[in-house]
């Protein structure tokens, strides 16, 4: 291979960029019409137009990706995280069409793509799976059967998912079919697949994950497990390896049990197998996803090991060269979101108005964003992975607590805040924390941030302007006077923010429901004229892929109903009246 095409964007982009470029290929980026002066653009040796911003006609895009490729000669083809990366099909066509396809095969993906399916591999390699449905629930009275013979809490999955989209906790029965409902939605939306399954719900449980890299001549090795435990809402916010939780007998029988799943479905390349461990010592398998992970920055941090890298020579063919990995020190990931905790980590799409990273001894910072840079409601809200390894857990928590104080984002509220408070929980710092922690025991009410000033107006006079020929991009440099003084021209009107307090279970007081962020309305409960409790939830607002529900701010009748399923709504918009 002398050239590879990542079909993604942000941070991952330019992390495999990196790789590309230190084996000495040609790097070809993609971008859509959003992020045509995107960092990842920029740093790729080309870069290719593949559609407009929403995903679905860019990155998604498989018919224009494919001509992207075609058109720079490309060899190869990395999908990066999210998006394609996990798509069978995807990985087929970039196949049959002649390119080297990063990852593992088309069967392997659609295997364990499919939750169902992959709890079934997995039950026949004899790694013991969470207790549950192996067929899909297709109907709320079947859901409704499940419950009854399991028992609450269960936990309703999309069939074709991850990261905690498709997925609803059910703690009461008069919330399954609300709960059935949305996560069928939630699945068909982002997966395009409604199939749902139902496991048993296990009450504060462990997230530890086991890293695995296969070649095609059969070899397997185990590179160790990662701690993913501190989540919100099922969404992973700070990893760690290795895990603070197991031992040493656990962690041989986990890597053995990755292993055998890996070698019975004749997998290849990077992948991770999932395990919930609950309160008695004993794991369960999870899900297997086939993709390079986001906290994969931890494990090469304890092995030394670029798996970038890895991914690329195991594509080419290459054999794997080891065994078995000697891991060293510890290593912990913190996940810097367009998020305000104090506000339910709701999403806050925005400009970076500045951006300064930390440095020094084992601190390592992948970004995709700089000062001036917006981050888009179209795309993921990660910003940046702060990485920091140490000798021993403590140093490594202590070299945190220095770089999160170094890290500064201006021009919307992040995750930095909470990261800095999480490093005091006493459950954190003692490594005893679970996937329940951040809800039941912080406090994060004190860290809502104020809305932040819209950006400074852009100069008069550009130096460099952006072109496209043929679909690819590139930079022209050009001389252009300044504007003669007082010419008369008049200064574009700024954009005045909304005052609206972002919250999620709250609305104005006078019965006024507006949008506490930019989104999509995916769901409308009521019709104009109906009579709502205080509570009950009204629309489904969608925005940065994530779900929110927004609920009646008291009870009362619905006067006024301004939007429907689908349409776009920005900040402080006007949804509904209640009287």
């Amino acid at each position: 291979m002398e050239s590879v095409l990542i079909a993604n964007r942000g941070e991952i982009a330019v992390r495999v960029i990196r790789a590309v470029r230190e084996m000495g290929m040609r790097s070809i980026a993609v971008y859509s019409d959003l992020d045509r002066d995107a960092l990842h653009t920029r740093l790729a040796d080309e870069a290719w137009n593949v559609g407009p911003a929403p995903a679905a006609e860019s990155y998604l895009n498989i018919a224009a990706i494919l001509e992207a490729a075609a058109a720079s000669g490309a060899e190869a083809i990395h999908p990066g995280y999210g998006f394609l990366a996990e798509n069978a099909g995807f990985a087929g066509r970039v196949i049959e069409a002649g390119l080297v396809w990063v990852g593992p095969p088309p069967e392997a993906i659609a295997t364990m793509g499919d939750k169902i399916a992959s709890r079934r591999a997995a039950e026949a390699a004899g790694v013991p799976g969470v207790p549950g449905t192996l067929e899909p629930v297709r109907r709320a009275a079947d859901l409704r059967a499940v419950a009854d013979a399991y028992g609450l809490p269960i936990v309703v999955k999309a069939a074709h998912g991850g990261g905690g989209r498709g997925l609803r906790v059910v703690r009461r029965s008069e919330d399954l079919d609300r709960s059935f409902e949305a996560a069928r939605r939630e699945a068909d939306a982002y997966f395009a697949n409604p199939e749902v399954y139902v496991e048993r719900y296990l009450e504060g449980p462990r997230h530890v994950e086991a890293q695995v890299l296969c070649d095609r001549h059969g070899s397997a090795a185990f590179l160790g497990e990662r701690d993913c435990s501190l989540q919100r809402r099922h969404q992973k916010l700070v990893e760690e390896a290795p895990s603070p939780a197991l031992t040493a007998r656990q962690r041989r029988e986990l890597g053995k049990a990755a292993v055998a799943l890996a070698r019975a479905t004749r997998y290849e390349g990077a992948g991770t197998v999932e395990f919930l461990l609950d309160r008695a010592g004993d794991f369960y398998f999870l899900e297997m996803n086939t993709r390079l992970q986001v906290e994969h920055t931890v494990t090469e941090a304890v092995t030394g090991l670029d798996l970038v890298k890895e991914q690329l020579r195991l594509a080419a063919g290459e054999r794997l060269g080891f065994d078995e990995v000697t891991p060293r020190g510890h290593a912990v990931e913190f996940r810097i979101n367009a998020e305000d905790p104090g506000r339910g980590f709701q999403p806050q799409p925005g400009v970076i108005t500045a951006y300064r990273e930390p440095g020094g001894p084992g601190v390592r910072v992948d970004s995709g964003y700089e000062a001036g840079a917006a981050v888009s409601q179209y795309y993921d809200n990660l910003i940046a992975k702060l990485v920091v390894w140490g000798a021993d857990r403590g140093e490594a928590l202590a070299r945190a607590r220095r770089a999160l104080g170094e890290f500064h984002i201006g021009g919307l509220p992040t995750t930095l805040p909470f990261h800095r408070l999480i490093l005091d929980l006493p459950a954190f710092r003692d490594g005893t924390h679970d996937t329940r922690t951040v809800e039941a025991e912080t406090d994060l009410s004190a860290l809502i941030q104020p809305e932040p000033e819209p950006p400074p107006e852009p100069a008069a006079a550009a130096r460099a302007v952006t072109v496209e020929v043929g679909g690819r991009r590139f930079e022209v440099r050009l001389w252009a006077p300044e504007p003669p003084a007082g010419n008369g021209a008049r200064r574009p009107p700024s954009r005045r923010r909304s005052t609206t307090p972002a919250n999620l279970e709250m609305a104005e007081p006078a019965g006024l429901i507006t949008a506490p962020m930019q989104g999509t309305i995916v769901k409308v409960h009521h019709r104009a004229g109906e009579a709502v409790e205080a509570g009950e939830p009204l629309f489904v607002l969608e925005a940065m892929k994530m779900e929110n529900e927004l609920r009646a701010p008291a009870a009362g009748q619905i006067i006024d109903l301004r939007v429907r399923e689908g349409d776009l709504v920005s900040t402080g918009q006007v949804l509904a009246i209640v009287r």
